[in-house]
């Protein structure tokens, strides 16, 4: 029976050469995922199932001979012979070195095909021998002495390519509100297959961390398609996979230097898409791990590809609703450039004012945070570029009803490195916050705020008493001629308000003169 199966498999030409054009293999392999999950749905599980050529047979399930695109089943095999065919493979320990290569690739093979978790009453049988031969190849690969061959990197990459590359079910999402605080509280969904994908990932992770992995060799199969493929999965809504991602991705980073720069732009793209198009994506905070990892390794002088992701894709960041699922990660990597190059302060300080939240309280708080941290890697030149628009915009934050944007924006006062600046510059900066803080002193209606408030106003009055007293008189003056127009302004209503309620009964109009 399983050699008139294999008789029906259709044979196709030998393509050897594409596997050393430097790139397209993997992106076969994936293609050939897809195809094959269609032509086997039906024969199989019925849904998102695919299965490997000759899983039992000695002849077929060793080297691919260079095909990279894995044969189709016939569609007359029933789903009972299938599982018939689904049987477990010989442990390595039980056969000889000369053999294990051989093993290695079939264990490969048996591990493409592609269960329906859906429902968990199904194959169970099966679905045990995937899970336990998963187990044995991340051992084999974890305590591999030898180089991995051409074409076992190519059946490693169509393993994965199998199992990881899917659609994502993330429909949910387009019902919910775009709102940080409303996803935070949505329990995450879990993928009902991460028993095996957990362990496909562990694969692939030691696989590309193992000294046995030829890189040179290796980046023809994790190509530029595979690399793409991978990124796609940042959008996954379980969190254990996104964790894996980012692991995978930042090794994957560090080994294939080549892929480098793709890896930046596909990540850039997946930010300019989130920012200026849809606004939801569940992998923004790993992806800026992985970046903040990335930058700090950055060499100086920075590149200016290096300073335009900055300025158009991690400070447009702060723009979306959703930035307190991500904000730690992304104040890390915008500190992280201010750190390399102090000259950057200035043009962060005001890409931060630019997308300044106006109604968000919340929102707010993080930004100040951002800001101090932003503030204390900020030096006296980048400090004077940006100070006037700055403490305009600390005035008013100061000056909010909110207790926790101004007790946040007062606690700026308790960094020494930002006090001094401020010292440094106090005969600028007074002036425009002094009537902040003399407003709150007396009328905030928080106690926590009043008295951060005056501690601040008791920094300057010691600091220069005489330019306290000269910026308090300006005060008191300004305020004198407010309340003088404000006066005027009341006598101007009430005589409006006289001569409507005299002309009442008549329809004529009643006019008053701008100086009477």
């Amino acid at each position: 029976m399983l050699k008139q199966i294999l008789n029906r498999l259709p044979k196709k030409p030998h393509k050897s050469s594409e596997n050393r054009d430097g790139g397209s293999s993997a992106s076969s392999a994936i293609a050939s995922t897809s195809s094959r999950s269609n032509d086997i749905a039906s024969n199989w599980t019925g849904k998102n199932a695919t299965s490997p050529r000759g899983l039992n047979s000695s002849s077929d399930s060793g080297v691919n001979n260079g095909n990279k695109h894995p044969l189709k089943l016939d569609s007359k095999v029933s789903e009972a012979q299938m599982v018939l065919q689904y049987e477990a493979l010989p442990s390595f320990r039980d056969v000889s070195n000369s053999e294990k290569q051989n093993l290695f690739i079939k264990k490969l093979n048996l591990c493409c095909v592609v269960f329906d978790f859906t429902d968990p009453t199904k194959h169970l049988k099966e679905k045990d021998i995937k899970r336990q031969t998963l187990v044995e190849l991340v051992d084999y690969v974890t305590s591999a002495n030898g180089k991995f061959s051409e074409t076992a990197i190519q059946e490693i990459v169509k393993m994965i390519s199998a199992n990881l590359f899917r659609p994502l079910t993330n429909q949910s999402r387009e019902n919910k509100i775009v709102d940080g605080f409303d996803l935070e509280e949505d329990e995450p969904m879990m993928d009902p297959s991460w028993p095996h994908l957990q362990i496909v990932y562990e694969f692939l992770l030691r696989f590309v961390a193992s000294p046995e992995t030829d890189a040179k060799l290796a980046k023809r199969y994790i190509d530029h398609s595979f690399v793409t493929r991978l990124l796609d999965l940042f959008d996954s809504e379980d969190p254990r996979e996104r964790e894996y991602l980012k692991t995978v991705l930042h090794r994957i980073y560090g080994k294939f230097m080549v892929h480098r720069p793709f890896i930046r732009k596909g990540i850039n793209n997946i930010f300019f898409r989130f920012i200026f198009e849809t606004e939801k994506h569940n992998g923004i905070a790993e992806l800026l791990e992985i970046m903040g990892s990335i930058i700090n390794g950055f060499a100086l002088p920075l590149k200016e590809e290096h300073k335009l992701f900055l300025v158009r894709a991690l400070i447009p960041l702060h723009k979306p609703k959703c930035i307190p699922m991500y904000h730690q990660q992304l104040s890390y990597c915008i500190t992280q450039f201010v750190e390399k190059d102090c000259k950057l302060a200035d043009t962060v300080i005001r890409g931060l004012l630019k997308y300044w939240p106006i109604t968000n309280s919340s929102k707010e708080v993080m930004f100040l945070g951002e800001l101090e941290e932003v503030l204390e890697a900020t030096q006296a030149p980048e400090f004077q570029r940006c100070m006037v628009i700055l403490f305009h915009q600390i005035a008013r934050c100061i000056s909010s009803s909110h207790f926790q944007v101004a007790e946040r924006a007062l606690f700026l006062w308790n960094n020494d490195h930002i006090e001094n600046l401020i010292k440094q510059n106090r005969k600028v900066i007074l002036p425009i916050i002094l009537p902040a803080l003399e407003r709150n002193s007396k009328n905030h209606w928080s106690q926590a705020v009043q008295s951060l408030t005056l501690n601040v106003r008791k920094i300057f009055l010691d600091a220069d008493p005489e330019l306290f007293e000269e910026c308090l008189i300006k005060f008191q003056e300004e305020e004198a001629r407010e309340q003088e127009t404000k006066m005027k302004h009341e006598l101007i209503w009430k005589r409006l308000e006289d001569m409507a309620a005299i002309k009442s009964s008549s329809k004529e109009a009643v006019f008053v003169s701008k100086n009477s």
